[in-house]
C-alpha cells in the first residue's frame, strides 16, 4: 500500500531496455527484502547492502549473552536474494545517490573504486544507527558497516561487514561479560526503554553475579509503553536485584550523579541504550532534515513516502522513496 497510487502512476511509460523498469533497493534487511519479494515480478530488482548478511536486530541482545543464538538471527543475503528470490544482490556501500541522472555510486566490498548503478526507481530502506553520543552512531545493537564509521570505531580490529566479523564481536563481548561476572563488577545501563530493560535482564539471567543499575530520565521504565508493562518489568527487576533510578539524567562527569545512583566510585562498565542517529550519508543535503533525533540528517518525505526536498517539493521526479527508520518520521515542518 505504501507504494500504491504514486508508484503505479510513476511507472507508466518508464520501461527499461529489457521490458521492465529497474528498481534499486538500498538496504537488504526487513523492508529491503520484503520490497524485493513483492516487486520482482514487475521490476528488475537490485538490492545493495554494506554487509553480507541479514540480522534480526530485535533478537541480538540474546546473542551477546548466548553466542550460539546468532545462528538463529542471521543468514547470508546472496544465496537467499539471488538463488531463492531471483533478484540481484550487490554487497557494497552506497556512497552517493544522484537524483538528476538517477544513478547510485556504489563501492563494492572488494573494490577500491565506485561503480555507477542506474535505476528508474529507488527505495531507500537503509534504517538508522544507535548510539547518539558517537560521531556516526555506534553501538552493540547494530554492526558497524560504513567505511568512514569503521575508521573511528571503538572496535576497528573487527570488520562487521562480514558475518564472521559480527560473530567475533559477539564472542568478544560475551567473554567481557563473563569476566565481569567473575569479578562481580558493577554495570550501569543508561536508558530504561525496551532495549535497556531487556539488556539488563539478559545480563542478570546469564551473569547473575554482575551488579546492575539502570537509569532513565523519564519517571518510569518503558516510557512509551502501557503502565502495566512498566509495572511488570519494574517488579521483576526489583525482585532480581537490579537497582532502578528514574527522573535521573545521565551525567558521567558529575560526582553528584554517581552518588545519586548509589555508585560513588562509578561503574566498571557503562552501556548506553538510548537514542538513535541517522545514517543517510549518501543523500544530498537538500533532502535531509536539520533537526531531529541525534542532530538531524533524516530524509524528508511526503504522504506517499516519496523523498522530498526541505521545501516539500518531490526530489528525483518522485521516483525515490524513503521507507522505515531512515526517514524523518513526520510530514512537513512541524512548529514544535
Amino acid at each position: 500500500q505504501v507504494l500504491s497510487a504514486p508508484w503505479r502512476v510513476a511507472t507508466r511509460g518508464k520501461v527499461g531496455a529489457m521490458g521492465k523498469p529497474r528498481c534499486l533497493l538500498i538496504g537488504g534487511q526487513f523492508t529491503g527484502t520484503f520490497c524485493a519479494r513483492d516487486l520482482k515480478k514487475r521490476f528488475y530488482v537490485t538490492v545493495v547492502d554494506a554487509k553480507e548478511y541479514f540480522e534480526y536486530t530485535p533478537g541480538v541482545l540474546r546473542a551477546y549473552v548466548k553466542p550460539c543464538h546468532l545462528d538463529a538471527l542471521t543468514f547470508t543475503l546472496q544465496p537467499v536474494l539471488e538463488r531463492s528470490m531471483g533478484v540481484k544482490f550487490i554487497w557494497g556501500e552506497v556512497k552517493n545517490l544522484n537524483g538528476e541522472q538517477k544513478y547510485a555510486e556504489i563501492k563494492p566490498i572488494f573494490a577500491s573504486t565506485c561503480d555507477k548503478v542506474s535505476f528508474d526507481y529507488c527505495i531507500i530502506c537503509s534504517g538508522c544507527n544507535f548510539g547518539p553520543f558517537k560521531p556516526m552512531g555506534e553501538s552493540l545493537w547494530f554492526p558497524t558497516v560504513h567505511e568512514e564509521a569503521r575508521k573511528i570505531s571503538d572496535w576497528p580490529h573487527i570488520d562487521e561487514r562480514f558475518i564472521e566479523g559480527r560473530r567475533r564481536h559477539i564472542l568478544e563481548e560475551y567473554h567481557k561479560l563473563h569476566d565481569l561476572n567473575k569479578k562481580k563488577a558493577t554495570v550501569l545501563i543508561v536508558g530504561a526503554g525496551f532495549i535497556g530493560v531487556e539488556w539488563a535482564t539478559e545480563i542478570e539471567y546469564f551473569f547473575p553475579d554482575v551488579k546492575l543499575t539502570i537509569i532513565d530520565a523519564l519517571p518510569r521504565c518503558l516510557g512509551p509503553l502501557p503502565d502495566s508493562a512498566a509495572e511488570y518489568c519494574s517488579e521483576y527487576m526489583s525482585a532480581v536485584g537490579i537497582k532502578e533510578f528514574y527522573d535521573c539524567k545521565y551525567d558521567a562527569k558529575s560526582s553528584e550523579f554517581w552518588k545519586k545512583i548509589e555508585l560513588p566510585d562509578g561503574a566498571d562498565v557503562e552501556y548506553v541504550c538510548i537514542g538513535v542517529k541517522a545514517s543517510n550519508y549518501f543523500m544530498p543535503a537538500e533532502t535531509l532534515s536539520d533537526k531531529g533525533p541525534g542532530g538531524g540528517g533524516w530524509i524528508h518525505f511526503n504522504k506517499y513516502m516519496q523523498v522530498t526536498k526541505k521545501d516539500g517539493t518531490v526530489w528525483c521526479d518522485g521516483t525515490v522513496f524513503a521507507v522505515g527508520d531512515c526517514n524523518y518520521g513526520c510530514l512537513g515542518a512541524p512548529p514544535n
